[in-house]
């Protein structure tokens, strides 16, 4: 009798994709950003820092013939996975998209639209110094009209040390705040699965980050140069869990859970 054949090791890149990005949708709000500010022009150029797989870079080039990507990582492996899974499949329109393995520190051109950081991808910065360095590099690599694009998150939930779980189609996706330090506010995540057949994938992903506040964030901004807004999500009333829809804000009630985009100009 045939032994039966081991199961593959679940992709840890492909369950971060389906629990956790949905480029259509950032997308959609770049583009109406960009719009706000430049008389209904749609954006051309898109820059995507920290870029990990360059799914948001890829979708990007797919949806218009017109558009341009620039996708910035530092790890290798995870940018070869993103080459074979979203760049080669693009064909011709592959073309319009480059692939940086540079530190975002590093890179002013070519000049774009819009650039993104999105994942919370630059809590990595833990001091001030550091992060408003990048937003400075990020303004000078902006084109004319341009907008830079932040997500963020917080609220009291988020410094605890507690685990998040979410069911998703076969598997369970789970957020796991494992540390924080009230004095530095540094903190330390991990994403973990376990797949519908019972086997785990535990520590798929370590986040070493500085939980940031919406305050700090924006006055690093003004420091290099920009002007922000803040840009909430609201709330499904049946659900009490956020809708997806972000509306411009200037002050918010206490929430013990948010997540909002900051866009700098």
């Amino acid at each position: 009798m045939r032994k039966k054949a081991a199961a593959a090791r679940p992709d840890r890149h492909d369950l971060y994709e389906r629990a956790v990005q949905c480029p259509e949708a950032d997308i959609k709000f770049f583009e109406r950003m960009y719009r706000a500010r430049n008389a209904g022009k749609l954006p051309v150029s898109l820059r995507e820092d920290f870029c990990g797989t360059a799914a948001l870079a890829a979708e990007w080039v797919r949806k218009r013939k017109t558009n341009t990507a620039v996708g910035v990582d530092l790890d290798g492996p995870t940018l070869e996975w993103g080459r074979k899974r979203h760049i080669e499949p693009l064909g011709e329109a592959a073309s319009r998209l480059l692939i940086l393995q540079k530190n975002v520190l590093e890179v002013t051109r070519p000049k774009c639209d819009v650039i993104a950081a999105m994942n919370f991808s630059y809590f990595v910065f833990k001091t001030r110094q550091d992060l408003g360095e990048y937003f400075r590099v990020a303004r000078r690599s902006l084109a004319p009209g341009g907008v830079f694009i932040l997500d963020i998150f917080g609220g009291s939930e988020s410094q605890a040390e507690t685990e998040e779980e979410k069911e998703l189609d076969g598997f369970n996706y789970y957020w796991d705040q494992h540390r924080f330090d009230p004095i530095t506010h540094e903190t330390l995540f991990y994403i973990h699965f376990r797949l519908d057949d019972g086997r785990w994938l535990r520590k798929a992903f370590t986040y070493d980050w500085r939980l940031w506040s919406i305050p700090e964030v924006r006055e690093l901004l003004a420091e290099a140069g920009f002007e922000s807004e803040v840009y909430w999500e609201g709330t499904d009333r049946a659900t009490g869990e956020g809708n997806g829809v972000f509306l411009k804000a200037t002050r918010q009630t206490s929430c013990p859970g948010w997540i909002a985009y900051i866009v700098a100009y």
